[in-house]
């Protein structure tokens, strides 16, 4: 029998430390987002989301919910199996093709997350490149550091969007033979601030280095067709592209992009691709939509960055800080205390219905700890004053010690 005294002491540890995460029990309401129900403790209310990934509200828009229901109606509600042994259907197919087009590239490859898509197409980079070293920056999401890790791959770590020290590890890497990959976002989540891509691409070309880029918090969010921020910029010497279908795109999955030759050999040795069930048709049939309908309203894209800019000089406006860096549609509000941000997210979400999760280690550094806000074109004037003077109530109520 397993002794649990372990397990116990871990749970105690971090809720001693405020570093314990609970999952708040919510349903989101088709047809009327950001608006939420909460199953709390003790009732039932009706609450404001103000932490979704949802980020243009598409995981309700009737384009992708009508091509969802058709898809199950047609198909039913799971893929049958692995890519190889009938997990193939025609809207794998048609989805993977219409990513490639997004990207410009020759193909794109499927897989169940974003995160197992990092993963897997890290660890397959390194199976198919022997003397490959991963050179990542220093601010990259756990499921980069996990794939480099799980790869087995020599690393190197660069101070984050620092191109000095870039250079010269990449010089390090040149020295000693190896075949650098550079690792890195388009733009980070929790700081909301965004790498010098073109930058990193000069010194790819200079040193003959791979690059690899995180776009899942900038694909459907920006560029003319919402390719991401590389499309924004109009930079096309990006090698791999990791993107989401399960953030502004409103569904589930990620994938990877690029040459087709490339993802031909990732598709062939990534274990995490070939031995998991395909992703259910239903779900590529919402995000087929949902990157056709992007592509074409380029208009909420404009509203979701008026809506961010808006809310940031509304906070400006009554002294309450906003991290230094953000500089897109992500809004982070900094505490800098553990307990006190877990404390704030309950006053909000119990006496003002507002729901936001704190965000603490490891997420972020110790004292670092924030409240991350991402408002959508479908958050109101109305909710963003309501918002704002919540927050300004919170914080005084903190400063005050009415915890």
């Amino acid at each position: 029998m397993i002794d649990l005294t372990i397990f116990q002491k871990t749970i105690d540890t971090l809720k001693t430390e405020g570093k314990y995460r609970v999952f708040n029990d919510i349903v989101r309401e088709a047809g009327d987002f950001p608006k939420s129900i909460w199953y709390g403790p003790y009732n039932i209310k009706n609450i404001v989301n103000w932490c979704s990934n949802d980020y243009l509200g598409m995981g309700q828009h009737k384009v992708v919910t009508d091509a969802m229901h058709t898809a199950l109606d047609q198909t039913g509600s799971g893929s049958g199996g692995t890519r190889n042994i009938g997990g193939t259907s025609h809207y794998h197919v048609a989805l993977e093709n219409e990513l490639a087009r997004l990207h410009s590239n020759g193909a794109a490859l499927l897989y169940t997350s974003a995160y197992v898509a990092n993963e897997w197409t890290l660890i397959a980079l390194s199976k198919i490149i022997p003397n490959i070293v991963f050179l990542s920056d220093s601010s990259n999401h756990a499921s980069i550091i996990t794939g480099i890790k799980n790869s087995g791959a020599e690393k190197i770590i660069w101070k984050h969007n620092d191109m000095m020290d870039l250079e010269e590890k990449l010089v390090e890497a040149a020295d000693r033979k190896m075949i650098p990959c550079i690792v890195f976002e388009s733009v980070y989540s929790m700081e909301g601030d965004v790498s010098p891509i073109s930058q990193v691409c000069d010194l790819a070309e200079k040193y003959k280095a791979i690059t690899y880029i995180d776009e899942v918090h900038a694909v459907g969010m920006y560029g003319e067709t919402g390719a991401g921020y590389c499309e924004k910029i109009g930079e096309k010497r990006i090698d791999v592209i990791n993107g989401t279908l399960g953030k502004a795109y409103g569904v589930q999955g990620g994938y990877v992009s690029g040459d087709e030759l490339v993802i031909d050999a990732i598709r062939s040795i990534a274990s995490g691709f070939i031995f998991t069930t395909s992703t259910s048709p239903v779900i590529c049939a919402g995000a087929l939509a949902s990157i056709k309908y992007l592509k074409d309203h380029n208009e909420l894209r404009v509203q979701h960055q008026e809506r961010a800019a808006k809310l940031k000089a509304m906070l400006a406006e009554v002294n309450i800080e906003v991290h230094k860096d953000s500089c897109t549609h992500i809004v982070p509000v900094m505490v800098r205390d553990a307990k006190l941000c877990k404390r704030m997210s309950d006053m909000l979400l119990e006496d003002y219905n507002i729901y936001i999760q704190p965000i603490n280690y490891p997420t972020v550094a110790v004292g670092q700890e924030r409240l991350r806000i991402a408002p959508t074109p479908l958050h109101s004037d109305a909710m963003m004053h309501d918002l704002v003077d919540s927050l300004r109530k919170v914080f005084k109520r903190v400063k005050e010690g009415c915890v």
